[in-house]
Formats: C-alpha cells, structure tokens, sequence
C-alpha cells in the first residue's frame, strides 16, 4: 500500500480530521452523548467534514454545530442501516424524512445480498431513487466490501451505484467483521477511473482505519490514483470514531502525555 509521501505524518493527520465524517451510530446513544459527539468535531487542527449520525439525532446535530459556532460541518446520516435489507419503500421514507430535517448527507446501503445472489436490480432501483430524493444533497453508497469479499463482486456494486448517481462509493457500515481493507479499496477507486467518474464521485473508507499510518497510506493510494488535487472533502472522507483520538495524540505527540481518550463512537 503506498505511502502518503510527500505529506509527513503530522501533515497527513491534520489532513484526515478535515476528511473525516466523524460516526455515532449506538442504538444506545442519546441526546447528550450526540451532543457532546458533535463538540468533538471541533478540534484544535480543524474541523471535521461532517458528523455521522442516525435520523433520529440529525435535527439536534445540526443545532449543535449551528450553536457552537461550526455550521460549515456537514450532517450525515445512514439509512438501510446496517443490514441493508429493508423494503424500498421504508427506506425511501427513512431518507425523505432525513432530508426533511436537514441532513446534508445520505450514506444508503445497498442490498448486497442480492448482488451476490446475482441480482442487480434492486441495488440500482434503491441508488437511483434515493439520489433522486437528495437532489443536490450528497449520496453516498455503502457496498458493504468486506462481505462482498471478491473483487469482482466489490467491482459491480462499485460500478452499478456510481451509474445509478452515487456521490460516493463507500467500502463499509463498521458493522461487520471486515470493514475497509487496502485492497477493496483499490478496487474501488479502479472502478471510480473506470468510469472516468472522479470529477463527480468520491470514495469513503470506513471501519477499520484506526491509526495515523493508515490514514497516511488510504489518502497516499487516493493520491496516486487522481493526483493530490483530488483528495478533498468533496472526493475523500473518512468514516470513523475512535481513529480522531489516534490522530490528535499523533499530533500531540510532543507532549510528555497523550489527550485524554475521547468516546468511541460505533464500531467505527
């Protein structure tokens, strides 16, 4: 996996908190964790891109952010989440009234398990129709990679939601025993090229970036696929919760004692 050269590690660290949709997603979490979630979001080095939660803690998200002085933060929420197999129906609700709240950000997950049982079309129908409902706002499509596992599989999910609208290809929920890995990864910026898609679709990695290295080599891979240019928060993210934590005491590392643990958020 190639290095994030020519940035130095501290560099690439400030850089992946500005990339990073910053997740909660506990079916526990409550209203003064989410908001005490999204004051993390504001960090000595910058902001994060967006804050990632669940529909019903967008409204109270973006009041947050609004009142403490980061309305430029994005929210984020999930939908078909995490398993990917509700009904179209209940899903195209879930994401109107998302939107309706004021969700900046959709992040859908497809039917995987049809794609692997050799069905496409109800992955393209549920990609097209939400894009449809987000309009401008920004889609984003989990494929759930580490339970498609071969790479023509994580090639056709990659490929089938970038044609049906997809903003971003996003590897994975953090839900599942594989998350993001380097090599579906590549996979999926292959398919972003292949579809000499780049100028309108991003990539996310999610689940399993947990230290300042790895984020170093996932924006070193992006920048050898499009150019340094490329990797900013309209073509990159990161979906994570604890990795922050690693990021800042890289950044703090001078200190004679790491910051202090901040929560982890999900099993991102």
């Amino acid at each position: 996996m190639p290095s994030a050269t020519p940035l130095d590690l501290k560099s690439a660290a400030i850089r992946a908190i500005r990339l990073m949709d910053l997740t909660s997603l506990n079916e526990d979490d409550t209203d003064a964790r989410i908001t005490a979630f999204c004051q993390q979001a504001k960090t000595p080095h910058g902001n994060t891109a967006a804050v990632c939660v669940y529909p019903r803690f967008v409204t109270l998200a973006r009041a947050t952010l609004t009142a403490q002085g980061t309305p430029d933060i994005k929210v984020a929420t999930v939908v078909n989440f995490p398993h990917g197999d509700n009904d179209a129906e209940t899903v195209l609700a879930e994401t109107l009234i998302a939107l309706n709240d004021g969700a900046d950000e959709v992040d859908l997950v497809i039917p995987w398990r049809a794609l692997m049982a050799g069905d496409q079309a109800p992955a393209r129908a549920l990609v097209r129709s939400c894009k449809a409902l987000c309009g401008d706002r920004v889609l984003k499509v989990i494929i759930e990679s580490g339970e498609l596992k071969e790479a023509a599989l994580i090639r056709a999910a990659s490929l089938l939601a970038i044609e049906e609208g997809a903003d971003f290809i996003k590897t994975s929920t953090g839900k599942v025993a594989v998350n993001a890995t380097p090599e579906a990864s590549r996979v999926m910026l292959a398919a972003i090229a292949e579809l000499g898609a780049q100028h309108r679709v991003g990539f996310k990695a999610a689940g399993g970036v947990r230290s300042a290295q790895e984020a170093a080599d996932y924006l070193g891979m992006a920048v050898s696929e499009f150019g340094e240019h490329w990797v900013d928060a309209a073509h990159f993210r990161f979906g994570a919760s604890s990795l922050l934590n690693q990021l800042l005491a890289t950044l703090n590392s001078s200190e004679s004692q790491a910051p202090a643990a901040l929560a982890s958020h999900g099993s991102y």
